[in-house]
């Protein structure tokens, strides 16, 4: 396996999916905010919730990336549309698995049956995380598979 490019390619992927979701969310488009979403699960604080997500979202990002890696290995190839695949394969999963059990697990964010009682500060992303706005799918889907491209494109299968 390409251990130096996952090291190196996988910061570089993540940083650049979480750039281009920002300046999604910066620009209207989405509501959702990766970052804001991993952080509070650490603190209350929006700003510190946004900069210790952030670093949350580099490390799975990474983790991701090295199960990118390992699919290229074992495909003896790695090509941006092999990527584009994978990414869109994660984002199929991020969308209708992991952000939907989010609510279970997340201190400060409420599930879909949350009643009026509730204190939490986050809404939940619900299915394709339509909560945070209609186009909030496609541009998801949009920056998983740049992610996978990235990936397809830097690493190399060895």
């Amino acid at each position: 396996m390409d251990w130096a490019g996952w090291a190196l390619f996988g910061l570089v992927a993540t940083t650049a999916l979480t750039a281009a979701l920002t300046a999604a969310q910066l620009a209207g488009l989405t509501r959702i905010d990766f970052p804001l979403l991993l952080g509070t699960l650490v603190t209350e604080d929006p700003d510190r919730a946004r900069v210790v997500g952030f670093f949350l979202h580099l490390g799975a990002g990474q983790g991701f990336a090295l199960g990118y890696t390992a699919a290229f290995a074992l495909l003896h190839r790695a090509t941006w549309w092999i990527g584009a695949l994978l990414g869109a394969v994660h984002v199929g999963i991020a969308l209708t698995v992991l952000l939907p059990l989010l609510p279970g697990v997340h201190p400060h964010m409420a599930s879909q049956r949350a009643g009026p009682a509730s204190t939490a500060v986050l809404e939940p992303p619900g299915l394709f995380a339509l909560n945070y706005g209609n186009q909030t799918p496609a541009i998801a889907a949009v920056v998983h598979i740049m992610y996978g491209v990235v990936l397809g494109v830097l690493l190399h299968p060895h």
